[in-house]
């Protein structure tokens, strides 16, 4: 008898007994999904999924065939033949026992199948139908195996590296759950270097699943042995070549298995590794790697569509190409496949931000907000995944901002310093210091002037975040026409830049290339305030060439586009045909946003194109239609306000 493990489920699960040949398993407020629903079997035993919950079922006879599903408004059903389940108060019947995988939480049914005590699933835990078949003879081993697997999938990897130690607690013999944990620790799209104690778990891990190696299915034998080509020994200073070795096995494997869907998503993957961020160049060529990785996620695509890591792989292929929105269909599939997992509810607005897609960029991370909120709250884990965390709250201030609304912005914004506790600035301030510096950008780009020049001195602990904050009032005193105090907070900013560490980053770019997007536009915006308006020009047509050619992310490492700044003093100084080739090359890049569309219908309109103008004006009042401030102008620095 395997151990009884008890799974706590969101929804209510009812058996109810049937006097008949069959036996009905309801479970109520089900997701309609097909690929949600599986059933197998262990020693005669079946093992029942839907929505990421799990039943075993001692002693029930699985069907020849496959299950019958029946849908109803709120429930799917699963009929089994030759079984009949009675309960009493306590939920046992002798013979017939139905287990729920997994604490905490408990599951207590009457004799009429009737709930008696539920308690929720940890959040993260709502993996939707994620799930790979390994050797085990442990049905809770599987259901962790599952959680681990879908964790990676959503790149949340040191829950994952537990959740995988938790199935060799109950199966130590599970070679695929030690793969996992060297999966786990290894290279990922967001974090291709690991330190040696990472590497030197890893390979300690795939060590031991090959020697667990017994009657494993071909496949799981072939991942374990491409897997092995990924670590050594000796982890070596540049493991380029150990990468290129493990794409080489994924390719072998992925050619003997190609109607695994999880095989091609790791070989994808594993191909991906070799230029992670680098799969474009800026002028949109794509890197020798990206056909084969675009060919493998495509055909799995075509025939796994729900598939959450074929997805989330995909959409990072396509974000940076010039045909983003292939990446659509993938976007939209994956919202809801995962519901526990944040990083996967955030994902789809990498596709959206690029195009025009604004509200769903706010909607889904305000949902994925919520859902990492809840797993912090639940687990109380620190590290890399914070860094998740805090990219949810950044973009949905960054999308917010595309929208007009102020409110909902300068909110998020304001929380990012609060995700991040004093631990975790300490231990990885390259990463974390520069979030503090969120609001600033928020506060530009809706020109709060007054509220700036009133912000504190974020403080010497913060050297990435206090350049920001010199720059961000240099901009203020500016637009308020106080040049001496701007040119004062101007040499504040390049003094505190030479302090800043050189290893400071915000994701993808050093801040040194965002620092010197912030020296143009801030030298832009006081030399027009002197009235030099060929140097202001000059400065600011540089940085909007040094905030384009900005490495690669989202969201963009300059969050307020500075051709709205060079179009709306173009505009205000009269030149209205150049501004509408900045708008319309704004436009191009960020669709359908609002600055620009509004700034374009009012430099139309000065040029007499009475039609265009009104076009553009109904496209912004479109793209405004939730926005919480009126606009002037496409850059709130116009004007002088």
């Amino acid at each position: 008898m395997r151990p009884h493990l008890r799974l706590a489920l969101p929804l209510g699960l009812v058996l109810a007994a049937c006097s008949g040949p069959r036996t009905t398993v309801l479970v109520e407020g089900a997701a309609s999904t097909a690929g949600s629903r599986s059933a197998r079997v262990f020693d005669g035993d079946l093992l029942l999924r839907e929505g990421g919950r799990t039943v075993l079922i001692e002693d029930a006879i699985a069907p020849d065939g496959p299950l019958e599903f029946r849908t109803t408004r709120r429930a799917w059903t699963f009929d089994l033949p030759d079984g009949e389940l009675v309960w009493n108060a306590d939920g046992v019947r002798v013979g017939d026992r139905v287990h729920a995988l997994e604490a905490p939480g408990a599951l207590v049914l009457d004799a009429r199948g009737q709930r008696l005590e539920s308690e929720p699933l940890e959040p993260h835990y709502l993996i939707g139908a994620i799930h790979r078949d390994v050797t085990t003879d442990s049905a809770a081993a599987q259901v962790w195996f599952d959680r681990g697997l879908a964790l990676c999938f959503g790149f949340n990897h040191a829950e994952a590296v537990d959740c995988f130690q938790r199935a060799i607690e109950l199966d130590p013999g599970c070679a695929m759950a030690h793969w996992g944990v060297a999966y786990a620790l290894g290279p990922n799209y967001n974090s291709p270097v690991i330190d040696d104690a990472s590497s030197l778990a890893a390979f300690a891990a795939i060590t031991r699943a090959r020697a667990e190696l017994d009657d494993e299915s071909d496949v799981e034998r072939a991942l374990v042995e491409a897997l092995s080509t990924r670590f050594s020994a000796e982890p070596p200073a540049d493991r380029t070549g150990l990468d290129a070795d493990y794409a080489v096995a994924m390719r072998r494997v992925a050619a003997r298995f190609p109607d695994d869907r999880d095989v091609g998503a790791l070989m994808g993957e594993s191909v991906m590794q070799l230029r992670p961020w680098n799969l474009w160049s800026h002028d949109g060529v794509a890197a020798p790697e990206l056909a084969e990785v675009r060919a493998v996620l495509e055909a799995g695509l075509e025939r796994w569509p729900d598939h959450p890591a074929l997805c989330h792989l995909y959409i990072h292929a396509m974000e940076a190409g010039p045909e983003v929105e292939l990446a659509l269909p993938a976007a939209r599939r994956l919202e809801g496949l995962a519901p526990g997992l944040g990083h996967l509810v955030h994902m789809p607005s990498h596709t959206y931000v690029w195009t025009g897609h604004y509200d769903d960029v706010v909607r889904t991370n305000l949902a994925a907000v919520k859902t990492d909120d809840a797993y912090a709250a639940a687990t109380q884990r620190q590290g890399m995944y914070t860094a998740y965390r805090i990219h949810n709250y950044h973009f949905v201030a960054y999308g917010a901002m595309w929208e007009g609304r102020r409110e909902l912005a300068l909110e998020h914004a304001r929380a990012i310093p609060a995700q991040i506790s004093s631990e975790e600035l300490a231990a990885i301030p390259d990463l974390f210091d520069v979030f503090h510096a969120t609001p600033y950008h928020v506060m530009v780009r809706f020109g709060m002037w007054d509220e700036l020049v009133a912000e504190p001195d974020p403080g010497a602990e913060l050297p990435a975040t206090r350049t920001i904050w010199h720059y961000a009032r240099g901009v203020a005193f500016a637009a308020l026409g106080r040049v001496d105090e701007a040119e004062a907070a101007q040499a504040a900013f390049r003094a505190s830049r030479e302090d800043v560490p050189s290893t400071r980053v915000l994701f993808q770019n050093p801040v040194e290339l965002v620092y010197d997007v912030a020296e143009a536009f801030l030298e832009g915006e006081i030399e027009y305030r002197k009235g030099n308006f060929d140097a202001a020009f000059a400065s600011l047509h540089e940085a909007v060439a040094l905030d384009e050619k900005l490495n690669y992310d989202e969201p963009w490492g300059w969050m307020e586009p500075t051709r709205h700044a060079l179009g709306a003093l173009l505009a205000e100084q009269g030149w209205h045909e150049e501004a509408v080739e900045v708008y319309r090359a704004n436009l191009a890049r960020y669709p359908e946003n609002g600055w620009a569309l509004y700034g374009l219908s009012k430099s139309l309109a000065a040029l007499g194109h009475t039609e265009e103008a009104a076009a553009a004006r109904a496209r912004y009042d479109v793209a405004w239609a939730r926005a919480d401030t009126p606009l002037f102008a496409a850059c709130m620095c116009a004007n002088g306000k």
